[in-house]
């Protein structure tokens, strides 16, 4: 299924839907729990899509691609991992504001795993059942605001920073996912899920290691080769086939 969260002229709350077809059905309730279908329906050219969902935590994972054609390296024993804050979260279409006295920002195309259910010291192989879907993110950072010594937290921080959507597909296979990114309509990401590093599953068997994940969790799985600066005005596009395409726009303030 694809869940959306989207909103209609006219209205000024965020409205719950799962699409079909051409179509989105309102539902009432819980994401991640019962749901009630109302009388409603819109048809797709008439909404704004939103985020997908409002995470309850975002983690992220850095350097988790070899580039095509390189050999790719052992899983570490540490990935490299960070949290961004949630009022990163925007939506397709949304600005994606630069830090004031910062001239350009880096894009990352990357599949987001959304948690489905409270889960804690798992094994790789009891992973997938975690897993309630699957959105596009772009995790967008400021590299002038990272510590030389290795810290992220604050140029991953900023708000605007995690483009999500434009929805939360349930029926996915992500280790036959491919990532693209544009700028400006020329591609710069194009990569399959056989490049990444740390695989999903083994992925959401660590962060359970140390956290207890929940439903809501939105786990960033890392970016391919090819993410470049980015400035005001540009355009960035992310398209995962089977989820859909992800547009924002790059502003200064």
């Amino acid at each position: 299924m694809k869940f959306t969260r989207f909103m209609v002229s006219g209205e000024t709350e965020t409205l719950n839907g799962i699409i079909e077809g051409n179509t989105i059905k309102e539902f009432t309730g819980e994401l991640f729990g019962s749901r009630t279908f109302t009388k409603r329906t819109f048809p797709l050219g008439d909404i704004q899509f939103k985020a997908p969902l409002v995470p309850r935590h975002i983690i992220g994972i850095g350097r988790n691609f070899a580039a095509e054609g390189g050999e790719k390296p052992p899983v570490p024993d540490m990935p490299i991992l960070f949290f961004k804050p949630l009022g990163t979260v925007v939506g397709p279409d949304d600005p994606v504001f630069l830090p004031r006295g910062t001239e350009e920002i880096r894009f990352e195309s990357e599949l987001a795993v959304v948690i489905g259910k409270t889960a804690r010291n798992l094994n790789p192989e009891e992973a997938d059942e975690a897993i309630f879907g699957y959105t596009v993110a772009n995790d967008f950072g400021a590299f002038n605001y990272f510590h030389p010594e290795g810290h992220w937290t604050i140029g991953k921080a900023f708000d605007t920073f995690c483009p999500l959507g434009p929805v939360l597909e349930t029926d996915f296979d992500y280790r036959t996912a491919r990532i693209k990114a544009a700028v400006n309509g020329i591609i710069k990401q194009d990569s399959s899920m056989e490049r990444i590093i740390t695989p999903i599953d083994v992925m959401i068997s660590y962060i359970s290691r140390f956290m207890t994940l929940m439903p809501g969790d939105v786990i960033l799985t890392g970016t391919p080769a090819g993410s470049e600066a980015v400035r005001d005005g540009d355009v960035v596009d992310c398209f995962i086939e089977g989820i859909g395409h992800l547009r924002n726009r790059v502003k200064a303030q």
